[in-house]
């Protein structure tokens, strides 16, 4: 619970200070996330020098700042053949595997955590990034809970066994709740769309979870790290929020355009 508040004061406290600020942590994220994810490839067998997705990283976030989503898609089309000819000269052994798990690490982090960027570089990014907060917090949160007080039925259960179908209907009514006040107190938006991103939110981030769990247990791995006492790694802790920005980003886009 401390480290949890104490995540959501820097993030707040960042953005509050400039949007820069914002983005350079989640930078730190990104960089600290794709440490962990290569750490599980090496395990793996898997060896891709780690130096060329970090700057591959910096490069992505730093284009998504500045040119938002149209340097966001052009800094990955450009990281990733770079990619892929520089893992072809470094060695041609195993290069399917090499370049596979490369993509994922540059598509699954610093991609995706693009859009967190770039909800918090618009003139209403501190409503935005608290409702992509309020989704991912109250999915994880209530499936937590209602799953340890009412979880009989696994959802998942060669995935992730402590999931379970009464957490999700957990998440499902705490998300949908929490997103409708967000909309209505905080973006002054129908409550309905907030009832409509929250079920998006516990999908996305839900899938996310999952996602992760996967890739772990593929890795045969417990925790991606060890960093966030009582969450794990940094993957751990924004796994979920990954997979939830760009749809949040998407919807908000929508709502914008067609003045809803």
């Amino acid at each position: 619970i401390l480290v949890s508040l104490a995540i959501f004061g820097v993030v707040f406290g960042t953005l509050h200070v400039h949007p820069i600020l914002f983005t350079a942590l989640v930078l730190v994220a990104v960089i600290l996330a794709v440490r962990e994810l290569n750490h599980g490839f090496k395990l793996a067998g898997i060896i891709i020098p780690e130096y060329f997705l970090q700057i591959a990283s910096i490069g992505v976030i730093a284009a998504t700042y500045f040119g938002r989503v149209s340097g966001l898609s052009v800094a990955v089309a450009i990281a990733l053949p770079n990619l892929w000819v520089f893992l072809l000269a470094l060695a041609p052994a195993e290069f399917i595997k090499r370049v596979s798990a490369a993509s994922l690490a540059i598509f699954y982090i610093p991609f995706l955590a693009g859009f967190i960027v770039l909800l918090a570089h618009d003139t209403d990014g501190p409503a935005r990034i608290l409702t992509l907060v309020v989704l991912v917090a109250c999915n994880d949160t209530f499936a937590y809970v209602f799953g340890v007080l009412f979880g009989r039925h696994r959802l998942a259960p060669h995935i992730s066994p402590k999931k379970t179908w009464e957490g999700l209907i957990g998440s499902l009514l705490a998300t949908t709740i929490g997103a409708s006040l967000i909309f209505h107190f905080v973006a002054h938006k129908h409550w309905w769309l907030g009832v409509l991103i929250g079920l998006m939110g516990v999908a996305t981030a839900t899938a996310g979870d999952l996602i992760e769990s996967a890739i772990k247990r593929d890795l045969n791995i417990k925790d991606m790290g060890s960093l966030l006492p009582g969450h794990g790694g940094v993957l751990d802790r924004i796994d979920s929020v990954l997979f939830t920005a760009p749809a949040v980003w998407f919807v908000l886009e929508l709502i914008k355009h067609w003045k809803l």
